[in-house]
């Protein structure tokens, strides 16, 4: 399901960045994600998140627990140049 997830926001967000983490010890009901789409940009984090949602309905339907960190990408570029998440953040991986 990872990858299939990972496929749809990529695709159909036009994401530049996707994460996307199973957390749920196998059973494949439990996920994280890190998306950066140029599809955010004037969007509220509400909306941002809505869309998230609403492109993977099919796939929440079978999911328990889904978490999502939604950014633009000036704001993705902010925090990989500020180093804002180096050592601090769980969700990037470097």
């Amino acid at each position: 399901m990872e990858e299939q997830i990972k496929k749809k926001l990529t695709e159909e967000l036009e994401a530049t960045h996707v994460e996307v983490v199973d957390k749920s010890e196998g059973c494949g009901g439990k996920f994280e994600v890190v998306v950066v789409s140029p599809k955010f940009s004037g969007l509220s984090l509400l909306k941002r998140h809505r869309l998230v949602n609403n492109t993977l309905k099919e796939e929440l339907k079978s999911i328990h627990a889904f978490s999502q960190k939604t950014f633009t990408q000036e704001q993705w570029d902010f925090k990989m140049k500020e180093g804002v998440c180096k050592g601090g953040c769980t969700w990037v991986k470097m």
